[in-house]
């Protein structure tokens, strides 16, 4: 097309102007901006945190590296012991919110029942709700138990936070799948129960995959709500992090957060690789 065509006509579908590209690349160095600085503060050579940075070397790299393989004494719990203890929530919460999120995504897809809109409503509540004001209030309910649960109660407060992402993504995957199937897996002799585990639940498998490496990405970055609940014995990498960080920050926790958004961004990469662009709602 000729660029008098084009001046007659505008833009055509599909092609953006000079300052939509502008500002499209403006809001996006916005976003990438704190992970940039981060990973160029974790290269520093200064013993200072001035930035940008007067030289660089691997210097924080090799103390983290240190730190995790021969941690101080004075740390009241090892970087090693944090790692299990994230992977270990991570996982069970991973695990846990899916459980609950395959028969609650069938029955807000296939059932009608009274108070449906209120169940909806409430299952993306945790989306909206003030972290701070959520981690007070579990912290409320636990201590009030008449006995003490420490990596429980982090594990409980994580498939809260993950579910609504699961939930979304399996009813998702459970709104492009028929009833028709059901039906006809039904007329070949299968019970409702053998329906639905052998022929529906596979093919929401796009939407478990997904619901499942976001519950497991939540988890294993969440602070807010873990601050009110973790204890002395019992906490996570983020947490571990912010303890190294209260009385001076230590530069080290570049390197260690840059490890943390490589980890992320693997997963994030294997999503998109497992489930495809067209299986994931955030």
């Amino acid at each position: 097309m000729s660029t008098l065509t084009k001046k007659r006509y505008g833009l055509l579908p599909g092609e953006t102007g000079k300052f939509a590209g502008i500002l499209s690349g403006f809001i996006l160095l916005l976003a990438v901006l704190p992970i940039l600085t981060m990973i160029v503060m974790s290269f520093s050579g200064a013993s200072n945190l001035d930035f940008p940075p007067s030289s660089y070397s691997l210097q924080w790299y090799k103390a983290a590296w240190h730190t995790f393989v021969s941690p101080d004494s004075s740390d009241v719990l090892s970087l090693g012991k944090a790692m299990t203890t994230s992977l270990m929530v991570a996982c069970l919460t991973m695990v846990f919110a899916t459980i609950v999120a395959v028969p609650a995504a069938y029955a807000l897809t296939r059932c009608e029942f009274r108070g449906k809109a209120v169940a909806l409503q409430l299952m993306s509540l945790p989306l909206v709700f003030p972290m701070v004001v959520l981690g007070l209030a579990l912290l409320l309910v636990f201590d009030s138990l008449p006995f003490q649960i420490t990596t429980s109660r982090l594990v409980i407060a994580h498939v809260i936070l993950a579910l609504p992402f699961v939930v979304k993504n399996c009813t998702a995957a459970m709104l492009s799948i028929g009833s028709e199937v059901e039906e006809a897996a039904q007329m070949l002799g299968a019970s409702p129960l053998r329906a639905i585990v052998d022929v529906v639940v596979p093919l929401m498998k796009s939407g478990i995959l997904a619901g499942m490496l976001l519950a497991f990405i939540v988890s294993f970055n969440e602070f807010t709500v873990t601050y009110f609940l973790y204890t002395i014995d019992v906490m996570t990498v983020p947490i571990w992090m912010y303890s190294r960080t209260v009385s001076s920050l230590d530069p080290t926790v570049f390197s260690f957060a840059v490890l943390i958004v490589l980890i992320d961004f693997v997963l994030i990469w294997a999503l998109e690789k497992l489930v495809g662009e067209g299986g994931v709602s955030f």
